[in-house]
């Protein structure tokens, strides 16, 4: 058994940061609430250029984004900010179905500068209360993690996936949750993904949710196979998406995969031992990291090769390579040098360990370095145009 030190929500839910969260509905709400976060220490707030016109499917994944960072366990209470107070009030209760505290705060009516004071007296009294909060010595168990990889390069696929999959496999042994994504990076690799998915149920929903997203790439003309690496993977000696999946797929660990999540599925907070769940989500590194808050992580392992510098508001992004020449040349941005295992200095599990002991230390209390420099990347995802 293994114990953290956590925040422990109102809901049962365990978080490893306290923030007063600052969210804008809307784009036009991002100035104000840039505003309160500006006058109010302990407040952050995340911009971002959504929420206008939207409709469907790609309003109510805006909507699943906004209220599921809100009810992210690393919040401790939420102040919305919206230019209209229904859609506002909508995110809000869901965010509330938790028993943190938030409010809303509308624009239209009083203007930016009476919103702002208005909104800054609550966040002030949500800072104070927020900074009473103790950490509490809860199990490893109760964590929800995820994982990504960026600009990879074929040091990722060699060393510094597969010691996060040492990692991945260890958590879910230990009863906690993992999520990973990046449906349309998985091409190549895509069998072998739906052979760890043990129930037929969940097997065939991940194959519906895999094609829908190749469908769409290829309604524009595009065809992902033999190509689509980036230009700083192809940099970094990969030539294919199949290559690159190969070496995606090595963070999964050896645990069978057991949830499946669409965009709009909740995270069920009832688990009998540990999950491993995939989680449709965009490639993109803000935007996968934002959606694996938005379900519930509390803490992303982000891979890189040539050096992706992506972090996020309020979850803890550890950036781990094995790239020497990264390490030397963004140092600041790494956290974790694994490096010594490509020259064989130590072993697969011994680079796990490493990168198992640092997240212990960042989830009791230890900044990340894209937290330290302010790399809070805000990034929902949008499924098509706007009315």
């Amino acid at each position: 058994m293994i114990t953290i030190k956590g925040y422990l929500r109102e809901d049962g839910s365990v978080g490893i940061r306290n923030h007063v969260l600052i969210l804008p509905l809307d784009d036009l709400s991002n100035t104000a609430s840039i505003g309160v976060a500006k006058l109010i220490r302990g407040t952050i707030a995340v911009p971002h250029p959504y929420g206008r016109l939207q409709f469907g499917k790609d309003l109510d994944l805006l909507f699943h984004v906004l209220s599921g960072t809100g009810a992210n366990p690393n919040v401790a209470s939420v102040i919305i900010i919206g230019i209209e107070e229904n859609w506002a009030n909508k995110v809000a209760d869901e965010i509330a179905k938790t028993g943190k505290p938030v409010e809303v705060f509308p624009i239209e009516g009083y203007g930016d500068l009476r919103t702002i004071e208005r909104a800054s007296r609550k966040a002030k009294e949500f800072v104070q209360e927020a900074s009473e909060k103790q950490r509490t010595e809860v199990d490893i168990s109760s964590i929800v993690m995820s994982t990504k990889c960026g600009e990879s390069d074929t040091t990722s696929g060699l060393a510094s996936n597969p010691a996060v999959g040492v990692v991945i496999d260890r958590m879910v042994d230990l009863g906690a949750t993992a999520m990973f994504g990046e449906t349309s990076e998985l091409t190549g690799g895509e069998d072998i993904v739906a052979s760890k998915i043990k129930d037929e149920v969940l097997r065939e929903k991940f194959w519906r949710i895999y094609k829908e997203y190749v469908n769409v790439i290829e309604s524009q003309g595009v065809d992902l196979l033999g190509s689509q690496p980036t230009q700083g993977n192809i940099k970094g000696g990969l030539s294919t998406i199949e290559e690159k999946a190969l070496g995606n797929i090595q963070k999964l660990g050896h645990r069978p995969i057991n949830c499946v999540l669409d965009y709009l599925d909740k995270l069920d907070k009832k688990k009998e031992g540990g999950r491993l769940c995939f989680v449709n989500t965009s490639s993109a590194a803000a935007e996968a990291v934002t959606l694996f808050a938005a379900k519930g992580s509390v803490i992303h392992l982000f891979t890189t090769g040539q050096g992706n510098i992506v972090g996020h508001p309020i979850i803890p992004v550890i950036k781990i390579t094995a790239n020497p020449k990264t390490v030397k040349s963004m140092s600041e941005h790494i956290d974790v040098d694994i490096s010594d295992l490509l020259s064989l200095k130590i072993s697969l599990e011994e680079a796990g360990e490493r990168i198992f002991n640092y997240m212990l230390r960042v989830i009791n209390g230890r900044l990340t370095s894209a937290e330290v420099l302010q790399h809070d990347e805000f990034s929902p995802i949008k499924l098509y145009i706007s009315a």
